[in-house]
């Protein structure tokens, strides 16, 4: 890093000190920027010993490159020297501080600096100022700043199903997008939250509410919620009345909501730390430092929690201590800035008052005679590097930093210890968590991601039924008013009318969208808990989805008009059977169902056409043009009906082939019908000839096999698509087997037309 080489640059310039090489100086500067700091120290150190007196610059430039080496003890040394000469600012001590960080990270916390970009993301780079630096963080200020975005281990932090992905808590009020994801109403209610936080989901939004209904409750989860997690659920509630409260200013009642709800949930984290936040605002110091201590128990890794406990301490003056929990900060998450610049400054008024009224003797007299530092500056680097809040089970010997610098090789750093209200003990911490009565709790680890799990006597499949099919969710979707249901019974719904089934709000901009999301909650929890009953419902769903594959038996029958085998055949889709009945083929896969023409006896013809969905557009009201293609003829063995549509029991229809001199005959007559066709088709008035082609296409080619296919010549289908006949001519030969009676028939429908239009 360049930073510190570069705010030391002033001391060498115009001219430089007489004994110091500028050549040198900047070999240094090439070696610290390359990360060589061991090299860097040495050119300096060598630069200093022909100097008749310490040139301050040099001395901090000396001190930086043996920080970054790691050699802290060595760069104590220097900063003292640098100190003593003239007042260090606290922009000097920037690599000083970060050196620390980097030891308690790497050595203590035992993350590496990939590990901690993993963790802790790696945002904010070089900005300064905790509102910029946290809030970018904190998308949601329904927790206010004491929310924890990007300071826990995603890993773990999925493990846990009712937490909100923005505040990190239970779900209160969970309200679930039209994308499938849930999170507390109030976190999405922020004017700063404006996509979901999981797959990044614009939400159109005006005034701070979703439009056009708002952020609905999800009826099923909030019950779920409640009814699992009672006092949790409850203790969330009076956290969020307790925010409310301490926003506008109420900061007496506020508290009275925080003390009840940490008596129900005495192991929560972000209450103890909003009580301390709260506590601060309340100049009420000793109880904030308490709840803040109590906050770094439960989440030793949430560098807020040290945040907040180092501002209060600084507000009654033990700045030793907040130094200590700024440098926890900056090691959890090097790249807050403000709190690094809060260590920077207690780190130079320590320096500054270790030498008030010293004289400070040169570096190249011996190291013992001068290294003499005032024992609250000792103190101050005597920090806890694995106390019992980070070592997680470890040893409770604590590992000193002036311990762990004395253990290196070199040593001139003398320390004094002294017994005063400042001494180190000062940073012992006890083995329990202290209520604000005095009364002591076991140590125990937060309510949090991984570790909430469903009280299973608690779970019951009735919770979880459809209210439309009275059967355990299937696929469930949860609608804008807060209404969940299984996806395809809320579709068939919506066939019928766009409004909830249950509360008839009106919900025709969400079948506009035709995004019916699953709720990832609902189904995840389904999953885990009820996975018997989920295999019997997917069982059941199975198998009526193979039945509605088959399509020999029960096939879906749209009774409209003719078709015929290649021919396309566009349908405007707009009653809900039908509805139902196309979304059905394409959720099977097969993609076809039958066209028949009406009869007034039997409901539909006993013959019609196989049709396949080539494509589906649908409107925003629920209509649909489906275009589609004929594949193969049918004959109706059975009528009968499903949900409201036609379906048929079917037998496939196949031209009879032919040999011999009867097939030379097929062949002659083919191609005597077929040109009798091109002639008509010529002959008609051009306006007419656009009208078909069109609607129908070009007329397909002759073939020279005129049986290679099963229906016949495609144009034989063309041309009686095409032809001025009525449906019932049309299906009489539709229904024919025999490919020489087709023409034939065909044949004299071309003369009879072609007589018709001559006279």
């Amino acid at each position: 890093m360049e930073t510190g080489t570069q705010n030391h640059s002033q001391n060498f310039t115009n001219p430089s000190p007489p004994g110091i090489c500028p050549e040198m100086l900047e070999v240094a500067r090439e070696a610290f920027r390359a990360g060589d700091y061991s090299l860097a120290a040495e050119i300096y150190g060598s630069q200093l010993a022909d100097l008749q007196h310490p040139d301050r610059g040099l001395c901090l430039r000396k001190g930086d490159a043996l920080a970054r080496a790691g050699r802290i003890r060595e760069a104590l040394d220097l900063y003292c020297t640098a100190a003593n000469l003239s007042r260090l600012r606290p922009e000097e001590l920037q690599l000083l501080v970060e050196s620390i960080a980097d030891s308690l990270r790497e050595k203590e916390l035992k993350l590496s600096s990939l590990e901690r970009k993993t963790t802790y993301g790696n945002q904010n780079n070089g900005k300064s100022g905790e509102t910029s630096d946290y809030a970018t963080k904190s998308k949601c200020s329904g927790n206010g700043d004491i929310e924890k975005f990007g300071d826990m281990d995603e890993s773990e932090e999925s493990l846990d199903l009712f937490a909100c992905g923005l505040c990190k808590s239970l779900l209160s009020d969970p309200t679930t997008l039209q994308c499938g994801h849930t999170f507390c109403k109030r976190c999405l209610e922020n004017e700063r939250v404006t996509e979901c936080e999981t797959c990044k989901y614009k939400l159109n939004k005006k005034n701070g509410q979703l439009y056009p209904i708002g952020f609905r409750v999800n009826v099923v989860l909030g019950n779920l919620l409640d009814k699992w997690y009672e006092t949790e659920s409850k203790a969330r509630k009076l956290y969020l009345e307790g925010e409310s409260l301490y926003k506008k200013q109420e900061f007496g009642a506020a508290l009275e909501m925080y003390n009840t709800a940490i008596q129900l949930a005495p192991f929560d984290y972000i209450l103890m730390g909003k009580r301390a936040k709260l506590h601060t605002a309340m100049n009420n110091y000793a109880q904030a430092v308490q709840d803040g201590d109590s906050s770094c128990r439960l989440r030793p890794l949430w560098p807020k929690a040290h945040y907040l406990k180092a501002v209060a301490l600084t507000k009654v003056g033990r700045n030793e201590e907040a130094l200590k929990e700024f440098l926890f900060c900056v090691a959890l998450r090097p790249e807050w800035s403000s709190v690094k610049l809060e260590a920077q400054k207690i780190l130079c008024e320590m320096f500054s008052s270790a030498f008030e009224n010293n004289s400070f003797p040169s570096p190249l007299r011996p190291q013992s005679s001068y290294t003499q530092l005032k024992p609250s500056l000792l103190n101050s680097i005597n920090l806890s590097l694995t106390d019992e809040r980070l070592s997680d089970g470890c040893s409770k010997d604590t590992k000193t930093l002036g311990s762990v610098l004395s253990s290196l090789p070199g040593s001139s750093l003398k320390r004094r210890c002294h017994s005063d209200s400042g001494s180190s003990q000062g940073f012992e911490l006890p083995c329990k968590i202290l209520k604000q009565d005095g009364e002591c709790l076991p140590q125990k680890t937060a309510v949090c991601k991984g570790s909430r799990e469903v009280p299973i006597h608690l779970v019951d499949s009735s919770d979880l039924e459809c209210s439309l099919c009275m059967r355990l969710f299937y696929e469930p979707v949860t609608t804008p008013c807060g209404h969940t249901f299984c996806l395809k019974c809320l579709e068939r719904c919506l066939d019928h009318n766009p409004s909830c089934p249950l509360c008839k709000e009106d919900l025709s901009l969400y079948l506009a969208t035709k995004m019916y999301n699953k709720t990832f909650v609902t189904e995840e929890v389904i999953i885990r808990y009820l996975s018997e009953e989920l295999a019997e419902r997917k069982t059941v769903y199975e198998e009526e989805m193979k039945e509605l594959s088959n399509l020999n038996k029960e096939v879906p029958i749209f009774v409209c008009t003719m078709a015929f085998p290649t021919i396309s055949c566009p349908l405007h889709v707009f009653e809900p059977r039908y509805r139902l009945m196309i979304r059905r083929c394409m959720e099977t896969g097969t993609k076809q169902f039958g066209m028949c023409i009406a009869d007034e006896r039997k409901g539909f013809a006993d013959y019609g056409c196989m049709l396949e969905v080539r494509n589906v557009k649908f409107f925003p009201d629920g209509r649909s043009v489906v275009d589609t293609i004929g594949v193969s003829r049918f004959k109706v063995l059975s009528h009968s009906q499903r949900d409201g549509y036609n379906t048929a029991n079917v037998e496939y229809l196949e031209d009879k082939k032919t040999e011999g001199e009867e097939y030379a005959e097929l062949v002659r007559l083919h191609n005597s019908v077929y040109d009798q066709a091109v002639a008509w088709f010529t002959s008609l008035k051009d306006n007419m000839k656009s009208q078909i082609l069109s609607h129908f296409g070009s007329m397909p080619g002759k073939e020279s096999d005129p049986q290679a296919s099963p229906n016949g010549p495609a144009w034989c289908w063309w041309l009686l698509a095409v032809l001025p006949l009525e449906n019932r001519a049309q299906l009489t030969i539709l229904a024919m087997t025999c490919l020489k009676e087709r023409l034939i028939a065909i044949r004299r429908v071309l003369i009879f037309v072609t007589r018709k239009r001559s006279s």
